[in-house]
């Protein structure tokens, strides 16, 4: 019997997560194989041609803001190429008082300077970027195709092997490597080092390593709206993206006069329903009023166009999961990425070769990671003391209770 091949460096998963780091793995003149159960790179939740990406302002965990600060950076060097900056308003949330230099001192306090973040009452923001209301310009904000993307990080070098329709089951410890299987518990190759990027997916891939990971499924869906050209609608549709409770982008012109706007997305707590909902885009016809803040606004008029739905990967603490499982050598961990794909997938591509490469902490900290960062992506942090004695591997203590943001259903 032949013995399954070996690869130095396996990466499960060819959606944004996995072929960013790839990539970088590659440019650092690593060979690198990339193991997919689809046909095709980016065929789950990385299809998304309209995912946006700005730093995180408002409210959340100081390090939730530092990190995706960094990551905003990150990520913005990376996608050059494929990067609309279109610029992002955050407006004021309904319940809050806008005073304009308590949130200019904040905004320095986060480290973002005026060529990212701007602070705007309401007559600034109607003359820099069209919205008449108070709130943060982020004006190197902007839209990915994560399927673009993901096929430019993926395209074929003589470092890369690619294996499509080969789904993993289960991983093995093999010597100082690993061994993967498949469904029919056939070996399918051999690694030293293997990186995990299958979103939901890797609870059941660390699992049969003995580990316990709390991720769970949010469904979301995005809405393609079409717009008459002179409906009331069409003179208050946005020329930049907006992000508050949810996000449009900036509405398109057809060649016919009508509009296309795209507006989302649906949060929807441990569903993985692929499926349209027809009351998702109730939903989030009933979010376009308010991220216009448009009360009045008719919204039969936004008449259906198409749709995106995805089934989004988080944890417990709503942060990443980056980095090293060092219960388990030479396993390494990108998911729970979220509503964030495009800002995570360039921070874990960095982060992840760092470790992978063993690379000296002092290279992390000249790119921001102070060691608290890494901490907080780290999978350890869901660990509770040590591991228990049990056959083969242990098991490992975990969150059992994660706590996830809540938010309307919209099924």
């Amino acid at each position: 019997m032949t013995a399954p091949q070996h690869h130095d460096i396996v990466v499960i998963g060819a959606g944004i997560a996995g072929a960013t780091i790839a990539n970088e793995l590659l440019e650092r003149g690593q060979t690198v194989c990339v193991v997919d159960s689809a046909s095709l790179p980016a065929s789950a939740c990385s299809s998304h041609a309209y995912a946006i990406a700005h730093p995180h302002v408002g409210r959340g965990a100081p390090r939730l803001l530092r990190l995706t600060r960094i990551a905003f950076l990150m990520a913005e060097a990376r996608w050059g190429k494929t990067w609309n900056q279109h610029g992002i308003f955050q407006p004021t949330k309904k319940d809050k008082v806008f005073k304009l230099v308590e949130v200019v001192d904040y905004l320095q306090s986060l480290e973002l300077g005026e060529d990212i973040a701007q602070a705007l009452d309401a007559n600034q923001a109607s003359q820099v970027c069209g919205i008449d209301q108070s709130g943060i310009w982020l004006s190197r904000g902007a839209s990915l195709d994560l399927s673009l993307a993901t096929s430019e990080a993926l395209k074929p070098r003589p470092q890369l092997t690619c294996c499509w329709n080969t789904p993993v089951c289960r991983l093995e410890k093999l010597g100082a490597g690993w061994q993967l299987f498949n469904h029919q518990d056939e070996p399918i190759m051999t690694a030293s080092k293997v990186i995990i990027t299958a979103a939901l997916e890797t609870k059941n891939l660390v699992a049969s390593m003995g580990v316990r990971l709390p991720l769970r499924p949010v469904r979301g869906q995005l809405s393609i709206f079409s717009i008459y050209e002179h409906d009331a609608w069409a003179g208050k549709l946005p020329k930049t993206a907006i992000s508050c409770d949810g996000y449009c982008l900036p509405a398109e012109q057809l060649s016919d006069g009508s509009y296309r706007w795209i507006v989302g997305s649906s949060f929807d707590e441990g569903e993985s329903d692929l499926e349209d909902w027809a009351s998702s885009d109730d939903f989030n016809r009933e979010q376009a009023r308010g991220l216009l803040n448009y009360p009045e606004g008719d919204t039969s008029h936004l008449q259906k166009a198409g749709s995106f739905v995805g089934i989004r990967c988080v944890a417990g603490d709503r942060l990443p999961i980056i980095g090293a499982l060092t219960q388990r050598p030479g396993i390494f961990l990108a998911t729970a990425l979220g509503s964030r794909g495009v800002l995570w997938s360039a921070l874990a591509a960095k982060l992840i070769t760092a470790q992978v490469l063993e690379d000296d902490f002092a290279l992390l900290a000249r790119l921001g990671f102070a060691a608290d960062l890494v901490a907080a992506l780290a999978p350890a942090r869901f660990f509770a003391g040590a591991l228990a004695a049990a056959p083969a591997f242990g098991t490992l203590a975990s969150n059992s209770n994660p706590i996830l943001p809540s938010a309307p259903r919209a099924k």
